[in-house]
């Protein structure tokens, strides 16, 4: 099918003076001057063979016909933008980064000014798509996990740095011989063994008048900042509470095994090249941690 069209340049001179509502405004928007987009429009006008506006120049007004036409063509060069920006490997545009719940609240989300003060021309859109197996599905082009290799195939891995978890508790909370604490021992449903892990490790035991378990992570680490219980937990997350004395952690931290990575597409993108060079820097200065 061969499309019958108008010139681009005349459908965006028509599309932004419409959607603005003066030829000025959208000479400033496709920084051309007053007059381009003026013979622009007429010249859509003339392909046409109708008037797109009317009314004095100095305050146009779009005709009926020109109501009907904006915004199916606004809706057509967003859904061509759109497009465009998916494929482009350029240096500005919305770079989607996934990672943990707990770990963008309490880690990344606190750092990330850095980054935007650095690149202001990419916006960053945290999200906690993906999975295990496919971290980069819906359009993920950079996704943050913590585990053990082996990681998802064909994906560039950049290792961040190697978690530590240890007992956190709030300032009220007296552990009675050092081991036995009068509240609740707090699980997750994601690391339900995380306290026999951490036993084996370390060779410590805690033993509490019970347990509660929470469905997130961040919900077990409000848990136990509002004095309901002990939790394990791991250092990257809990580390700003323990420097405002929210959290104690006695025991100190001891390596858990599994390490924190970024996983990124094997294709050349600058956005995330950029991101993942400025996280790689962020989690080397932080890695070096003052609790062992």
């Amino acid at each position: 099918m061969v499309r019958k069209l108008p010139p681009l340049n005349a459908l965006r001179a028509f599309e932004a003076a419409g959607r603005l509502g003066l030829m000025k405004l959208a000479a400033d928007e496709l920084c051309v001057t007053h007059g381009a987009v003026s013979r622009q429009v007429q010249h859509l006008e003339g392909w046409l063979g109708v008037s797109l506006f009317e009314g004095p120049k100095n305050a146009p007004r779009l005709t009926d016909t020109g109501r009907v036409l904006l915004p199916a063509l606004t809706a057509a060069l967003d859904q061509m933008d759109s497009a465009v920006r998916q494929i482009a490997d350029t240096e500005d545009g919305t770079l989607d980064v996934s990672c943990p719940g707990t770990f963008t609240m309490r880690w990344l989300i606190p750092r990330l000014h850095h980054f935007n003060a650095l690149h202001p021309e990419v916006e960053v859109r945290l999200s906690s798509l993906g999975t295990s197996s496919d971290p980069l599905r819906d359009n993920i082009d950079v996704a943050v996990r913590v585990g053990r290799p082996p990681w998802p195939a064909d994906v560039d891995v950049i290792p961040l740095f190697n978690e530590k978890f240890g007992p956190v508790y709030a300032p009220s909370i007296h552990l009675e011989a050092g081991t036995r604490c009068n509240v609740a021992l707090l699980h997750t449903v994601s690391r339900r063994g995380a306290w026999s892990d951490w036993s084996a490790l370390s060779g410590n035991r805690v033993e509490g008048t019970g347990s509660a378990e929470f469905e997130h992570f961040y919900f077990m680490l409000e848990a136990a900042i509002a004095g309901l219980g002990v939790s394990v937990s791991p250092w990257p997350l809990v580390a700003d509470d323990i420097a405002a004395g929210r959290l104690i952690a006695p025991f100190g931290f001891i390596k858990s095994g599994l390490s924190y990575v970024a996983l990124r597409r094997l294709k050349q993108n600058r956005k995330a090249s950029l991101f993942c060079d400025w996280l790689k820097r962020a989690a080397q200065e932080y890695a070096a941690d003052p609790i062992e």
